[in-house]
């Protein structure tokens, strides 16, 4: 008789606690106290960069269905779940430099710059850039993932889709545009943009939020650089990596035309 379904086994809890495993030894030989709560926040973020992208492949779909409602409802969901992991750093901030110091040397190459997850989120949202590959030449697995991802449509792309099946007159160029490329203005797609939001409020809304979510994604980058550079100033990251001059280039725009348009409104 198969054992009933319970919180613990549903969630597969122990197995859950036992993915914690400290490398660090202080003086008494037992792992430095601050480690535990290092790799528990990273470890949830990596769960919410998992819904994240769940929730982008569904919002693209929706857009190209045309469906406005579910898909500024999954937008909302996602901007909600960038909220909360804004606010885990306040919790990764109560480590003080010493207290990081006390095991970074443990954590020997590995650096929050080799999340895969969080590099398929950029190619996902348009920064797309084919060097990042080879960053992940260690991980088979992870390549194949990020390298599907940066042959495949945007959100952006998806949303301006969207705006043609709504009768607007999106540039075949840009509907056919090479997806591999990162965004780059397009001022007839600004013109698009610029009649949408005199004339259709419900599109409007859509752009809106289309604008909340890059909001959202630079206030992640901007907090993420100042936690960095609060932890471990201008030193070089974890693994070599170029540390907080590196975070510093890119808090950019994702969707620069909705950008652009402020000005002609």
């Amino acid at each position: 008789m198969a054992k009933p379904l319970t919180y613990g086994s549903y969630l597969r809890v122990d197995e859950l606690l036992a993915l914690q495993s400290p490398r660090s030894r202080g003086d008494d030989e037992k792992p430095e106290h601050d480690e535990l709560l290092f790799i528990v926040i990273h470890q949830v973020y990596e769960l919410w960069f998992h819904q994240i992208l769940h929730e982008l492949d569904f919002v693209q779909t929706l857009l190209r269905a045309g469906d406005s409602a579910r898909a500024g409802h999954t937008l909302r969901r996602i901007l909600t779940i960038l909220k909360t992991i804004v606010s885990q750093i306040d919790v990764l901030e109560t480590m003080t430099p010493l207290e990081f110091a006390s095991f970074r040397s443990f954590l020997d190459s590995a650096s929050g710059f080799q999340s895969a997850q969080f590099r398929e989120i950029e190619f996902a949202l348009g920064r797309k850039r084919e060097a990042m590959l080879r960053h992940f030449a260690p991980e088979p697995a992870a390549v194949e993932r990020l390298t599907r991802r940066y042959h495949t449509p945007t959100l952006w792309d998806a949303f301006l889709h969207y705006l043609h099946q709504a009768g607007y007159a999106i540039p075949a160029d840009q509907l056919q545009r090479d997806v591999t490329q990162s965004l780059l203005p397009n001022e007839a797609v600004q013109a698009v943009l610029i009649e949408v939001y005199r004339t259709n409020p419900a599109l409007r809304a859509i752009c809106e939020r289309l604008v909340d979510l890059d909001e959202g994604f630079q206030e992640w980058r901007y907090r993420h650089l100042k936690m960095v550079e609060r932890t471990i100033g201008a030193r070089p990251g974890t693994g070599g990596s170029p540390g907080a001059a590196y975070l510093a280039t890119t808090m950019q725009a994702l969707f620069p035309d909705l950008w652009v348009i402020r000005s002609m409104l």
